[in-house]
Order: structure tokens, then sequence, then C-alpha cells
């Protein structure tokens, strides 16, 4: 019995040992880059061993697990349903979040942000017609708040689809560079990027092609923004060298869908045959705005949509819409491509009628109008006190070390601008990243800045760059012919292969911003997009300048004051009331923010002269105190009794006074619970003594104690404690 109970112990040893080295050798795996003697490692196969592909990412002690799923039935959706959720997690930063559930909640701007930067560098490589829900996941595990978790997410992003079996044409690698005193860095620290005049995060393909890219820059010189592009791209190649070694590991085979939603080719062509005419007609009617060419297209594709589901009854509605889409699209890019024509009848470098406008709204801070086209874009500036700035969550603050805000923009894109009906108010993830008129709204912006008398250094403009491309026939991710196009219109934007935004001054770049839609760009491309966009920027700020040149030397009259005031301390606990009560109700009354500044001294910030002149009144009345100044310390004064309280009584030494309190501890050296017990009562002239003002609260001192003399104090609290009756000889009474 024992023996056999041994085998079987030694059986389950061996059994689960050899069951622990099967999972290691086969599902873990790790490897590692090293960008500018750095070590970035990427693993797999220990979390998240359900999902399609998961990935986690380290650089430093920062770590961001990534997953991919993918359903296997198609959506109803006519689009590729892609969704990126990226989350910063408390317990990641070492702490635990502050609302009343402790748990995590809404999503933050900079999460919604970093969402978007991994969304548009991983959708170009899916697939044409590739339409199944597909979810990518990305969870800080570890944050060490040197590296920053970003750009680390696109890399994990990469990674999980790359080692799943959906279909997906990657990989790619991503990184950040800086510019430090001239030198250019790859993924800075926290603090490096603190002085940076570089913050470039970009994401390459395989042969060195751009597939996003996104920066901020301080007036950054053209040549030396092509250069850090340059450096990016270089090194993303070593990462999808070491996440494509990772794949091979693997031995990873991607699934075949079970359809690809794109139109069949004889129903392309009978749609050619129907509606290419057509539709080159109105392409190339150059009286057509945006509204008529949209309604012409619109009665072409109705038309065309019926005679296509004659044609073909047993056809699904994705694909006449797509057949007419794809046949559209098509006499579009050849018009481009072929003609070097565009559906508004400008050349390709040129940019629409540009007209500005400052000073719109008087009462506003500042206010500008920019029209490109038929683009309008209307800006205003607001200033507030530096109380109002914008407090991040503990979460962002302990990731980015940013504390708060006291710059902001708001972008909106309404409905009614393009003449449609939708919801109002709230905020969608769009309209926090970038819309459809981002640039434009860099232009106005500008102008508002510097209408209101905001010193900045330069007035900005930006433009947007398209492109319409061939791909060689024989290999699709090469570029066999393109054009690039200025100013871009949305149909433009909608038909063509890139959206490239670039903003800047006379000086040089501030911001960029590159969606593509094909697979990748070869740096050629990237360069030149850059350089066409160059010009076009020092043309629009041309026209700009003739507007306003600079910001205003001083700000308009109805702009806001920020001047400081002088309380004295006698009078500082009315001025600030209890609890604050007197200052919260001065500044809702007149619309002011208030802020000490020392012992005496309170910041006042106001929206209007007209809000600082009424403050100022107010304080000048609340501070107007000329008797008190007569008073002398250590003086003997005659105060009314104005209330009585359990802890004292409330006092005035002259009528206009405000009542102060003399405690039961300064009426009377016995010690008392209640004045009644002195036979104090209202309208009552009793003598104090003046000691002037606590240095610390500002609370004015009395005494009526020390007028009392201590020794008669002390017959009366005998007298009381024992009752002693005398009589009228001098002896004490028999009842005694």
């Amino acid at each position: 019995m024992r023996l056999v109970m041994m085998m079987r112990g030694g059986m389950k040893a061996r059994l689960g040992w050899a069951r622990l080295v099967a999972v290691r050798s086969f599902h873990e795996r790790t490897v590692a880059v090293s960008l500018a003697d750095r070590r970035m490692e990427i693993s797999t196969g220990k979390l998240a061993r359900f999902a399609d592909g998961c990935a986690v990412v380290r650089l430093g002690e920062t770590s961001v697990m990534v997953t991919a799923v993918s359903k296997t039935k198609p959506a109803t959706a006519q689009f590729m349903p892609l969704v990126v959720d990226y989350r910063q997690k408390a317990a990641a930063a070492g702490r635990i979040p502050t609302n009343y559930l402790r748990r995590e909640l809404g999503t933050t701007d900079s999460e919604i942000l970093t969402s978007r930067l991994i969304d548009r560098s991983i959708r170009p490589l899916f697939p044409a017609g590739y339409f199944y829900d597909t979810q990518v996941l990305c969870n800080i595990l570890a944050a060490d708040g040197v590296n920053d978790p970003d750009v680390l997410a696109i890399n994990g992003a990469s990674a999980a689809l790359a080692l799943s079996d959906i279909p997906w044409n990657g990989p790619i690698g991503a990184v950040r560079v800086g510019l430090v005193d001239g030198e250019f860095l790859l993924n800075p620290t926290r603090s490096e990027m603190s002085s940076s005049k570089l913050n470039l995060v970009i994401a390459g393909a395989p042969s060195s092609h751009v597939v996003m890219m996104e920066a901020a820059a301080e007036n950054v010189l053209q040549q030396d923004f092509s250069h850090a592009v340059k450096l990016g791209i270089k090194h993303t190649q070593q990462i999808i060298q070491v996440i494509q070694q990772l794949s091979r590991e693997m031995k990873i085979s991607k699934r075949t869908p079970a359809r690809l939603f794109t139109a069949a080719p004889e129903m392309l062509e009978y749609t050619r045959q129907l509606a290419s005419d057509k539709i080159y007609a109105v392409f190339t009617d150059f009286t057509h705005d945006k509204v008529s060419r949209d309604e012409a297209v619109n009665k072409i594709r109705l038309e065309t949509e019926e005679h296509i589901r004659e044609r073909f009854p047993l056809s699904e509605p994705f694909e006449v819409v797509e057949a007419f889409s794809s046949v559209s699209r098509e006499v579009f890019r050849n018009l481009v491509l072929n003609e070097y024509r565009r559906c508004d009848g400008r050349d390709l470098t040129s940019l629409r009628n540009i007209s500005c406008e400052v000073d719109i709204f008087k009462p506003l801070h500042g206010s500008a109008l920019f029209q490109r086209g038929q683009t309008q874009v209307l800006c205003s500036v607001t200033f507030d006190s530096l109380e109002s700035s914008m407090k991040t969550d503990v979460i962002t603050t302990a990731l980015s070390g940013v504390k708060d805000k006291n710059f902001m923009l708001h972008y909106e894109f309404p409905p009614y601008a393009t003449n449609e009906i939708g919801r109002v108010g709230g905020m969608n993830r769009r309209e926090l990243g970038h819309g459809s008129s981002s640039m434009a709204s860099v232009c106005g912006g500008s102008l508002a800045l510097m209408d209101a008398g905001v010193p900045i250094s330069s007035a900005v403009a930006g433009v947007a760059i398209g492109l319409v491309s061939k791909a060689n026939p024989e290999k699709a991710s090469e570029i066999q012919d393109y054009r690039l196009l200025t100013d871009i219109l949305g149909i433009e934007d909608y038909n063509g292969d890139m959206d490239f935004k670039m903003a800047g001054s006379s000086k040089g770049i501030t911001a960029l911003q590159a969606d593509v839609k094909i697979p990748g760009l070869p740096l050629k491309i990237v360069m030149e997009a850059i350089q066409q966009a160059t010009v076009a920027k020092r043309e629009i700020l041309g026209i700009m300048n003739k507007v306003i040149s600079q910001p205003r030397s001083s700000r308009k009259e109805n702009g806001p004051l920020v001047e400081n005031v002088k309380v004295p301390l006698s009078r500082r606990a009315l001025f600030v009331g209890p609890g604050g009560f007197n200052l919260r109700r001065l500044q809702a009354e007149t619309g002011v923010t208030i802020s000490q500044v020392d012992e005496e001294t309170f910041s006042v910030f106001a929206p209007s002269p007209g809000a600082m002149s009424e403050v100022q009144e107010l304080i000048r009345g609340i501070c107007r105190d000329d008797q008190e100044q007569q008073l002398e310390f250590g003086a003997v004064y005659t105060a009314t009794v104005t209330e009585i309280r359990d802890i004292g009584v409330m006092v005035k030494l002259y009528p206009n006074m405000s009542p102060v309190l003399l405690h039961n501890s300064q009426l009377d050296h016995k010690r008392i619970k209640h004045p009644s017990a002195l036979g104090l009562e209202l309208g009552q002239q009793i003598q104090v003594k003046y000691f002037g003002r606590d240095p610390t609260d500002g609370r004015m001192r009395l005494s009526r104690k020390v007028l009392q003399s201590p020794a008669a104090a002390l017959v009366r609290t005998l007298s009381d404690r024992h009752s002693i009756s005398v009589g009228a000889t001098g002896e004490p009474s028999p009842d005694s």
C-alpha cells in the first residue's frame, strides 16, 4: 500500500512538472530591442491567454499590457468597426481613485487622445473590406513616472495584433523623438521632455514607411523636423524586426475571413457603364459648391443604385452602396492623377479664398473669424484667474507630472455646420482631438489671441495636405504614382489617401498630425508634404498679417484686470467672514475671484473694469474705519452690550463698529458658564480695556476682567459659595 501511494505521488509530481515545462517552453516568449542604449522588452504568453493576441511591453519600470480580440462573424456596419481603449489604472501609479466609489470611472482627455493615437497607427493596415468587430484594450500595469506609457501602448497593440490570427498587415513600430539643446533624444524621459522643443510620436511600417505622425513643437526648423522624422523611422524598423521574430517563434498563422466586404467585379463594371460619365461631369463642373456637388452626386447615386438592384436582384445592400462609392472614388482619383484637376477648379497647390476679421464682438476679451472657402471658424478668447486653471486628476499627475493647465482650447463641431441635425452638448472623441476644420481653427485661434493682446511670440497658421496615389500592380505596398494636394476639401479627404495637417509660424513648425489611409508612406512623400505645407503656411500668414500682424500692445478696454488690494489686519476678519462666508458672497455678487497673497494683501481678478470698480468700492467700505484708528492701546473705553451668547457678550465701542465678542473668560476673574451670572443685560454699558488686534487672526482684543479687583472678586466668590447672611449688628444671623 505504501509503495502504491508513493508511486501515485511520484507520478503526480512528474506529470505536474512536465506540464509546467510545456507551458513555459511553448507559451512564454520575450524579445528585446535596444533603443539609444535603453532596453525595451516585448513579451507574450503569460497573461490574457484567451485573447486572440496579447503582448506586454516594458521600458524601465513602466509596463503596458495590450490585448486584441476580433469576432469571426461580420458586423452589420459598413466600415471597419475597430475600437481602441487605452486606460490609465490608478494602481499602476500607486494611487487609489478619489471618486466616492474608489473605482475607475470615465475616461480622461489624455486616455481618449492616446486611444486615437493608437487607432490611427493600426487602422490603415487592416485588409480592405474587413468588417469584423475588433477591440484593442491597453492597460497600464505599472508606471515608474519616468517613461511615458503611450508609445509602449502603440508597440503593444502592434505586437498583440501580429501575435494573433487576426488578419492584419503589420507589424508597426513606434518611438518618441525629443529635441533638447540641439540634440535629438529617442524615447526621452519625462524630465527630459520638460525641456524638449519637440514632442514627435511616429509609427513606422516595414520598408521605412510612415503610417502615423503626431507632433508638438516650439518653432522647430523644417530641416530639423525632417531629420527627426528620419531618425524616428530608422528606429521603428528595429521594433518591427523583433516583433516579426517573436511572431515567427510563435508560428502565427492568420485566419481567413468568411468574406471581405467588397463589390463583385461584374457589379463594378456595370456601375462604371452607368455612372462614370455622369460623375465626371459633376466633378468637372466648377460652378458647384460643397452642397450642390453633394446633391448632384447623391441624385446620380439613387438612380444608379436602383438600376444595380434591378440587374443584380440577389445583391446585398452593402454591395450596391460599395459599388457606387468605388466608382465615384475611382473617377475622382483619375481626375487628379491623370488630368491634374480638382473638383473646385484649383490647381494642385492653390489655396482656397481666405478672409479674416478680428474684434468681432466688443464685449469679448478677444475674437476672430477665419474663413477659407466655405469653411468658417469663429474663435473667442476668455481670460480668467489662475485659480480657475484645470486641475488634472491624481493619476494623470502621477503619470505625466502635469498638475494643472492654464491654457485650454475647446473645439466644437455643431451639426448645423454641415446642414445636419444631431445631438448638441457633451463631447465626442473626434472633437477632443481634431476636426474637419482643425487647421482653420489654428488660424482663427491665433488671430483671436492677438486680438486679445496675449503676447504670443508669432502668428501661427495651419494647412492640410492631401494625397492621391496609385499602387504598383505588382507590389501593392509600393506607390507607383501620386499627387499632393494643398488645402484639401472634405471630398478630397474622403476619397484621398492622407490628411497631413501641419501648423507653424514664420520661424518653424509648431504642430503636425498625419492621418494615413494606406499601409504606409515613403519618406520621400512625407518630406515633399512638409515642404508643400511650409509654402502654403507662409502664404496664409501673409493674408493673416494684413488683418493683425502682432498682439495688441494693451488689452481691450473691456478686458480683465488683476490688482492687489490691502486689507488692514484689523478688518481682515470682517472681510473674510466666518469660514470665508463674506469673501464668497463678495465674489458671487461681483463675479470676481479673490485669493490671498500674504497677511494683508489680496489679489483680485475681475473679468471687466466695471466689475473691478464695483469690488474696489465694496472693499473700501469694509476697510473704512476711522474711529478704530483713534483707539489707544491699553486705554479704557465704555462698551455697549449688543448681544448675549453662551460663550460671552457682543459689544461695541462706538456706534458704527461691528460687534466684537467679549468672551466669558475676559468678563470676570471668576469662572462663569453664562454672562447672566454677572447680571449683564442688553444695552448695558460696561468698562473694557483695549489691547489692539490679534496678530494671527486680526480679532479685536478686549477685557473687562483686568479692570476688576481680584480681592473683591474672591470675596464675592466666597460669599456666593457659603451663602453667609450678615445682620445689622455685623454678627451672623441665627439662621446661619
